[in-house]
């Protein structure tokens, strides 16, 4: 397993992104050779994620802003550029688990299926999607400032160096 790493994005005057980090843990899933996205998404289950889908990654900068979202890939690798046009470039690929804050934009720089990803947000709540028009604001900031903090991490619960640990302080 690799250690979890942080990356903070402030808004860029297009995307608000969020004063949490970005939460990477690289390598952390230890996916069996079958059904790796249903193994996924019951772990995020347990773990009081859930409202989960299974797909690539949008090509377009978009992100939510009435929920936190978790992507483990269960397939494949690419690159995500993270918080807007100038922020940074993540590659991801299988065994990895991403935690994105609710206003943080995300796009994949390759192909929509060079990647396969188990998406969740808290709770089970439903997505909306933004894609940094700038009539969504100021309300979506509003929205964003007021998302409760999830009670669990997807992967680890309540244990370990995670989102409790970097989200709860």
């Amino acid at each position: 397993m690799g250690l979890l790493r942080k990356y903070y994005l402030k808004d860029d005057g297009i995307f608000p992104n969020n004063k949490l980090p970005v939460l990477y843990y690289p390598s952390i899933l230890s996916l069996p050779p079958v059904f790796a996205a249903t193994f996924v998404r019951n772990l995020f289950q347990r773990n009081g994620w859930s409202n989960a889908w299974k797909s690539g990654i949008y090509t377009f900068h978009h992100y939510h802003s009435n929920t936190h979202e978790v992507m483990g890939v269960y397939r494949g690798e690419t690159t995500l550029l993270l918080g807007g046009e100038h922020g940074i470039r993540l590659v991801i690929k299988r065994g990895d688990v991403l935690i994105i804050p609710a206003g943080v934009a995300h796009r994949n720089m390759g192909g929509e299926s060079d990647v396969k990803c188990v998406g969740a947000y808290p709770n089970g709540l439903q997505y909306d999607m933004r894609y940094g028009k700038t009539e969504d604001r100021p309300a979506a900031d509003l929205t964003i400032e007021n998302i409760p903090k999830p009670e669990k991490d997807p992967v680890l619960g309540k244990k370990g160096d995670s989102l409790i640990d970097n989200w709860h302080v």
